[in-house]
C-alpha cells in the first residue's frame, strides 16, 4: 500500500526509510536503509530534518521496534497506515503530545479506487487533516470518524470488503460452473458482471444500492426468482452481519 501511494505523488518532496531496495522509485526520490544514515546524510549536507508528514507503512508487528526513534520529528503529523494498532500505541512511542492519525485503506487504494477511513487524536491540527487527506486522495476516497471505536467496524466493511467481493466473483463462477457452463466463461461472465456494477453504482451516485437492484428486478421474472433464495428469511443480510460481526472481533482482539 505504501508503494502504492508513493508513486502517486507526483509534486512532494518523499524520503524513503526502507532496509530493503524499493524498485522503480519515482523521479526525485531518495532512499536511505535507516532513519541513522537519514540524519547523517542530512547533517553532513547542513540540513535539519523536518518533515511535515511521516507515513508508517509497515506490518503491525514491527512497530515497536520502528516507531520509537521517530519521535525526534516532534512537530510532523504521523500517519499509521499499519492495521490494528491504535492511536494509544503510537502515543506510547512518540509521546502524549504527538498529533497521530490512525487510517484504514483497503486494496483497491493500489489503483485509484480505494476509500480510506482515518481517525486522529486531539493534538492533529487542520494543517494534519489537510496533509493526511491529501496523501491519501491518491488512492481514492477519504471519510473521517471521530470515534476510534468504529475503527473495528470499518475493517470489517471496507478494510476486508474487497475479498467479499471476491468471493461472490469465485461463487458465481461456480455455480455457473455448476449449471454447465464452461469454466473460463463462467469467470469471465461474473468478474465482468462485477465490475460493471461497480461502475454503474460509481456513476449512479443519486441512486441507492436498493434503487438499482429493483431496477434489474422484474416482478415475476428470473432475478425475482433468485433475490427470493438470497432473500429468504434475510438469509443473506443475516450472514453477511454475522460475518463482519466476526471480523471487527478478530480487529478489536489484535488491537489488544
Amino acid at each position: 500500500m505504501g508503494s502504492a501511494l508513493l508513486r502517486s505523488w507526483t509534486s512532494a518532496s518523499v524520503v524513503v526509510i526502507e532496509p530493503h531496495p524499493v524498485a522503480d522509485l519515482p523521479s526525485g526520490v531518495v532512499q536511505y536503509h535507516d532513519l541513522p544514515s537519514y540524519l547523517a546524510a542530512a547533517a553532513s549536507a547542513g540540513q535539519i530534518p523536518a518533515p511535515d508528514l511521516v507515513i508508517f507503512a509497515v506490518k503491525p508487528q514491527v512497530i515497536d521496534a520502528v516507531v520509537p526513534a521517530y519521535a525526534v520529528f516532534s512537530d510532523a503529523t504521523f500517519l499509521s497506515i499499519a492495521a490494528g494498532k491504535t492511536l494509544a500505541v503510537f502515543e506510547r512511542h512518540l509521546g502524549p503530545d504527538a498529533a497521530i492519525v490512525r487510517a484504514m485503506p483497503n486494496t483497491p487504494a493500489a489503483i485509484g479506487q480505494g476509500i480510506t477511513v482515518c481517525v486522529a487524536n486531539k493534538h492533529v491540527r487542520p494543517t494534519g487533516h489537510m496533509l493526511v487527506t491529501g496523501a491519501l486522495k491518491a488512492g481514492g476516497a477519504v471519510e473521517w470518524v471521530q470515534d476510534e471505536a468504529q475503527m473495528d467496524a470499518v475493517t470489517a466493511v471496507s478494510g476486508s470488503g474487497p475479498a467479499y467481493v471476491f468471493l461472490l466473483v469465485e461463487v458465481m463462477a461456480n455455480a455457473g460452473i455448476a449449471m454447465g457452463l464452461p469454466a473460463d466463461l463462467a469467470m469471465k461472465l461474473a468478474r465482468q458482471t462485477v465490475i460493471g456494477s461497480g461502475h454503474l453504482l460509481q456513476q449512479s451516485p443519486a441512486l441507492s444500492a436498493a434503487s438499482l437492484r429493483e431496477s434489474v428486478t422484474s416482478p415475476g421474472g428470473t432475478t425475482a426468482a433468485a433475490l427470493a433464495v438470497l432473500q429468504e428469511q434475510d438469509a443473506l443480510a443475516v450472514l453477511f452481519e454475522s460475518a463482519l460481526k466476526a471480523a471487527q472481533a478478530r480487529s478489536q482482539a489484535l488491537a489488544q
